[in-house]
């Protein structure tokens, strides 16, 4: 058998990526699939087939998918904790029997041979479906705010929103464009005046898989939405992905890389899957280590972050005052 337990304080977007991984590793081992953990998978708008019961995780073997990272100084924890950087595990395609993975487990190549198949595994309970939000002139903004929104090397600044829009107005002129978010207020503070909704976490994932275009945020959650689409044309996902903002040509973290998506860069360009993975081959990865926490420098960028934080929430309440007074 091959599994994965899914674990307390993952989100949906992590524990689906984990339960496709799995699942789809063991059918093309030929293994039996099976989870462990679904106390804490969440999901219930959702038809999915888990596999055979794990109830004691311990009586399997574990592995844990190769890490990378890079230790910079684009925020504090990435001084101390590294920024996730890492592609595929090769070992994973060589599981022996009886293993649990774990990891971050995203990368296209674990589960491309099932792409016609995820529809069908993540299939949408029929009461939960809605066509609510979809339209041909509607462009849905994925926004991701909560423990984003005070580290501005991962929140998504403004401009990559508006550069997307931009490229979504070439498709259809009088486009409109509205916000499933999972932090109204930090969605607010970006689009005062645009049209914003939290739903529940199983109408912001059909409102997502229904629309017609996309403007992604670097969240996990998106993405099968995306790809199990019946009625998507266009999705645009940053560049980087959770370095967008700062990057200098390494991906946080390559496994993001997918057909299908255009990639927009800082530069306002759009970029395929094919063009990103051939600038990352050139790229030369420097030769990093752990600050330790103690360090001053890890301080100082860590109030130098929070400054820019406070400055783009005092941005946002000017504009949302601008917006009230006209």
């Amino acid at each position: 058998m091959i599994g994965t337990e899914f674990l307390k304080g993952q989100g949906l977007g992590n524990r689906l990526f984990c339960y496709i991984t799995a699942r789809s590793l063991a059918l093309d081992l030929g293994y039996e699939f099976g989870t462990a953990g679904k106390e804490n998978l969440n999901a219930d708008f959702l038809l999915l087939d888990t596999g055979k019961d794990i109830p004691d995780p311990a009586a399997f073997t574990r592995y844990d998918e190769a890490d990378r990272r890079l230790w910079l100084p684009t925020s504090a924890h990435d001084m101390v904790h590294g920024i996730y950087v890492a592609g595929k595990d090769e070992g994973l395609f060589h599981l022996q029997d009886n293993t649990l993975i774990y990891g971050n487990l995203q990368d296209e190549s674990y589960f491309s041979r099932h792409y016609g198949e995820l529809s069908d595994w993540l299939r949408v309970k029929p009461e939960y479906e809605s066509y609510e939000y979809t339209a041909d002139d509607l462009c849905i903004l994925n926004i991701r705010g909560g423990e984003y929104t005070g580290k501005p090397e991962l929140f998504l600044r403004r401009r990559y929103y508006l550069d997307a829009m931009k490229i979504m107005r070439q498709e259809v002129p009088a486009m409109r464009f509205m916000i499933v978010t999972d932090d109204e207020d930090a969605a607010r503070r970006l689009f005062p005046s645009m049209e914003i909704h939290h739903f529940s976490p199983e109408k912001d994932y059909v409102t997502l898989k229904n629309a017609r275009y996309l403007i992604l945020s670097n969240s996990s959650f998106g993405f099968f939405p995306a790809v199990t689409s019946k009625t998507l044309k266009k999705a645009i996902a940053p560049k980087y992905w959770a370095r967008h903002n700062v990057s200098d040509g390494y991906w946080a973290s390559e496994q993001n890389i997918y057909e299908g998506f255009s990639y927009l860069g800082r530069d306002g360009k759009l970029y395929s899957a094919r063009q990103c993975r051939e600038e990352l081959s050139r790229y030369v990865f420097p030769e990093t280590h752990p600050w330790d926490p103690e360090d001053p420098m890890v301080e100082k960028v860590g109030k130098k972050n929070h400054r820019a934080w406070l400055a783009g929430r005092i941005a946002g309440r000017a504009g949302r005052m601008l917006g009230l007074i006209r």
